[in-house]
């Protein structure tokens, strides 16, 4: 009973703020007369100017998750297995580009000449999405059981055989997992797209987007989405099957630890820190560059109300680090929720069908639930339009899935007798959470909560849509800032990146501190 309480808090919040919005939008373009039409569908399908946007779409979203894994997978193992001066700052800086707005993160790469191509959308989306490898596969490999491979050892593996044997069947569900979700962010992606995309190259977000605000073509959007749909499905059915693998049995008194690099492992360390420092650094020092453009006139313009309904920079920043707060508190108490449950009844079916409907927010377009939120959330008793905690909401819904996917492999890791042997002792169910379950996943719950506050701080596509003047985010004033005309809208816009900047590499900061103090030992 209290299992099914705890997933049902989460479900019937997405149920509430995620569903419902959706279903709405698809009801108004594919219900018609109070009948259901699927002719838009049809017809969209049998376009082919659409069927070369849906190809593009898949392409280029394959070749930009395959580049991204094959960066972010070293770069998570030598960050999480050695211990170095300064590993806590390629730590942050490495999840530093994921929340900045594209169209920041656009003019960065525009100025380095990266632009109008494939290469450059690639590229791109290898920038922004490589934090979520390092941060789900790092997590995994922190927790992982030394004993293994020593016994491998023992039996005469060579560094080959230890890592294909144990290593590589050890890290494939947390791989195969972030590849799923570098996929879907890839497949949906618009900013990236949209900035640094060849004019007339569509994909199927940026499509939906069109016919959504330009065309006001409610039914060939809904027709889309339902595409969209579907691929985000099987895509997640698909991850979570082949993603099945060992689970990490290591008590707290059995993890790894990192520990100096030496000989040969210096190399592997001086490679990850020059593509963490240079591919990833490069474009936030152009950011830096132009923020201090015309004597820093930026900063100074931070107080200041400018052109239209820019507000003030400092205002923007309160509210932003306000929003992010409680979207933190909301996602993480409902995706530890919602780990719990799903850990504790992996091998029902229920369990399967409630995962996937939570990673569901990773693939629907932030368009269709910004302008689902206007169309539902507009009568008592959630009347929320005007409200503040709109944003947070829709915050939580976007930072939910990475709490589930960040917790949920560490709740599934610990061993069942703890629980037993505890129980058998006399603790409740309560204690058993506090001293068994808590000290192992905490580190998981600290680097989740540090992803939440950073997502909510960048989120861009559906704040654009239920934002008002008094509750300006920092990607919105930089988004206005930079399509507003004069010197002083731009340069303030450059100086409120920086600041986006320097308050993410603190909030990782310190939730890598907290991650990574080791849990009391259990046994």
């Amino acid at each position: 009973m209290r299992r099914s309480f705890l997933i049902a808090a989460p479900l019937g919040f997405l149920a509430v703020f995620f569903a419902w919005p959706v279903v709405a939008i698809l009801g108004r373009g594919l219900i018609h007369n109070g009948a259901l039409d699927l002719q838009p569908l049809l017809d969209t399908i049998a376009q082919e100017r659409m069927r070369n946007i849906a190809g593009y779409t898949v392409g280029q979203a394959a070749l930009s998750t395959a580049i991204t894994v094959v960066i972010g997978v070293p770069v998570a193992i030598v960050l999480e297995q050695f211990s170095f001066r300064g590993v806590a700052a390629m730590r942050a800086l490495v999840v530093v580009p994921f929340v900045l707005p594209t169209i920041v993160v656009g003019a960065a790469f525009r100025s380095l000449g990266l632009t109008g191509s494939l290469a450059a959308i690639v590229l791109a989306h290898a920038y922004f999405n490589v934090a979520v490898v390092v941060r789900i596969v790092g997590t995994a490999w922190a927790h992982r059981d030394n004993r293994h491979r020593d016994i491998a050892t023992m039996l005469g593996a060579n560094p080959w055989q230890r890592f294909s044997t144990v290593t590589v069947p050890y890290l494939r569900p947390a791989i195969l997992g972030s590849t799923a979700i570098v996929f879907l962010f890839c497949f949906t992606s618009f900013g990236v797209i949209l900035v640094l995309g060849a004019p007339g190259t569509n994909t199927i977000e940026t499509e939906i987007y069109r016919t959504t605000t330009q065309l006001l073509d409610l039914r060939t959007a809904a027709a889309l989405t339902l595409l969209q749909m579907v691929v985000v499905l099987t895509v997640l059915g698909v991850g979570r099957r082949i993603g099945r693998g060992p689970a990490a049995e290591a008590g707290a008194d059995r993890m790894a630890r990192p520990v100096p690099p030496r000989g040969r492992q210096w190399g592997a360390v001086v490679s990850v820190v020059a593509v963490v420092g240079i591919g990833l650094g490069l474009p936030m020092l152009e950011l830096v560059r132009r923020s201090l453009a015309h004597g820093g006139a930026g900063y100074e313009h931070l107080g200041r109300t400018l052109s239209g309904d820019l507000g003030s920079g400092w205002d923007a920043i309160r509210t932003s680090v306000a929003i992010a707060l409680v979207a933190t508190i909301i996602s993480v108490m409902l995706g530890l929720a919602a780990s719990i449950a799903l850990a504790h009844a992996a091998r029902h079916r229920w369990a399967r069908l409630a995962d996937g409907f939570l990673m569901l927010p990773l693939g629907i377009s932030a368009v269709t639930v910004g302008f689902g939120f206007l169309i539902t959330l507009d009568e008592p008793p959630l009347d929320l339009r005007t409200s503040w905690w709109i944003i947070p909401i829709a915050h939580s819904i976007v930072a939910l899935p990475f709490v589930i996917r960040a917790t949920l492999p560490i709740m599934g890791s610990i061993p069942s007798q703890l629980r037993g042997a505890a129980t058998m002792l006399g603790a409740g169910p309560h204690r058993v959470w506090w001293e068994i379950d808590f000290p192992i996943v905490r580190r998981a719950a600290a680097v989740a909560a540090g992803f939440a506050a950073v997502i909510s701080l960048g989120e861009f596509g559906a704040t654009l849509f239920i934002v008002r003047p008094e509750t300006t985010t920092l990607p919105v004033a930089i988004f206005r800032g930079l399509g507003r005309p004069g010197a002083a809208n731009t340069d303030r816009a450059m100086a409120l990146a920086v600041a986006l900047m320097v308050i993410t590499m603190a909030i990782m900061l310190i939730a890598g501190r907290e991650g990574n103090r080791r849990p009391a030992r259990t046994a």
